[in-house]
């Protein structure tokens, strides 16, 4: 990672200088997936207090880390500190977000819920997600919503708060499952 330091009016100590240059090599692992990035360090004082403000560019984000203290190091170290967080919270939801499935297609067998010998074409069984908040309903509201649907509904009834199955039965009625 390439450091360039504005508003510093003489050179840092070595010390100083190899634990910061430590520091940015840390963030430089975290950030330097393409090519090697510029990072640039503005300190300015004022009476005696350090501010240290350090910006950089990660895909396609501006990246800004500011600290303030009287120790010029703990200014830029609390600089980079913020920096690193805001660098994995993006690298974090850029994972999420390349990583995600698409949600509208059917979800796929378990290999516990089928049995080892049966066939491939066998019975199968899908997990619902059962913590997916729905709008609770009336068992009229149900009986419209199965007239466009299948055979079956699973709904949070309103009158009771609990769950409740409706099932078309082959001679046109409903049977009603009340939990």
């Amino acid at each position: 990672m390439k450091v360039t330091y504005r508003g510093v009016h003489h050179d840092l100590p070595p010390k100083l200088q190899e634990k910061l240059d430590a520091k940015f090599a840390k963030l430089s692992k975290l950030l330097e997936k393409r090519g090697e990035k510029d990072a640039h360090v503005i300190v300015t004082s004022e009476r005696h207090l350090h501010n240290a403000e350090i910006t950089l560019q990660f895909y396609d984000h501006q990246l800004a880390g500011a600290g303030s203290d009287p120790d010029l190091f703990t200014a830029v170290s609390d600089a980079l500190a913020k920096l690193e967080k805001q660098a994995l919270k993006h690298s974090a939801k850029w994972r999420e977000k390349s990583r995600r499935t698409d949600t509208k297609s059917k979800p796929e067998p378990t290999q516990s819920a089928r049995g080892a010998g049966e066939p491939e074409g066998g019975p199968r069984v899908y997990r619902v997600n059962h913590h997916e908040r729905r709008k609770p309903m009336t068992l009229e509201e149900a009986v419209l919503k199965m007239e466009k649907q299948g055979d079956y509904l699973v709904y949070r009834d309103a009158e009771r708060e609990g769950l409740s199955v409706l099932i078309r039965r082959k001679d046109g009625n409903f049977d009603l499952v009340e939990s």
